[in-house]
């Protein structure tokens, strides 16, 4: 299936999307094209933004940009490997059975999947600026890839190393 009908999926059941990922084979290549494509497409939600924020504070918007992809696409993918190592361990301290593959596919999956979500929140945040708008936008991608990400999880930790 294409990525983007796997997104949609995703919105309709979660689980199922991961299941099926995790049922295609062990490809640490495919998680990690799933993280960077989250990484660059959060990054380029956050053009609106700094364009926004280099306009009305008179900064250089090249600066803004060059931190902006530092932390995003270089920093942002170690710290994403680490948090799912680290929940690959507490989902065994309470029984789960999964590999640390299927957490990192959970994880990625969620946030790839949650990308439409993350472009609307750039949008907002460069068109309205901050305030109850950015807020609510925010809550809902948190809330949605919270949904995804346990959803995922739960489903890559009963699988059978």
């Amino acid at each position: 299936m294409a990525v983007s009908s796997d997104i949609l999926a995703t919105y309709r059941g979660p689980g199922r999307v991961v299941r099926r990922l995790l049922e295609m084979g062990q490809r640490e290549d495919r998680a990690l094209v799933f993280v960077m494509a989250f990484c660059v497409v959060a990054f380029v939600a956050q053009l609106p933004s700094l364009a926004r924020k280099a306009h009305l504070e008179g900064l250089e918007l090249n600066m803004l940009l060059g931190g902006a992809l530092l932390g995003t696409v270089i920093i942002l993918p170690l710290f994403f490997y680490a948090l799912a190592f680290a929940s690959f361990g507490a989902a065994r301290l309470v029984g789960g059975r999964g590999t640390a593959y299927g957490a990192r596919l959970a994880l990625f999956w969620a946030l790839l999947s949650s990308t439409p979500l993350v472009l609307l929140n750039g949008l907002v945040a460069g068109f309205i600026g901050p305030g109850p708008a950015l807020t609510l936008v925010g809550l809902i991608w948190l809330g949605v890839f919270f949904w995804f990400w346990l959803a995922g999880l739960r489903q890559a930790q009963r699988q059978a190393e």
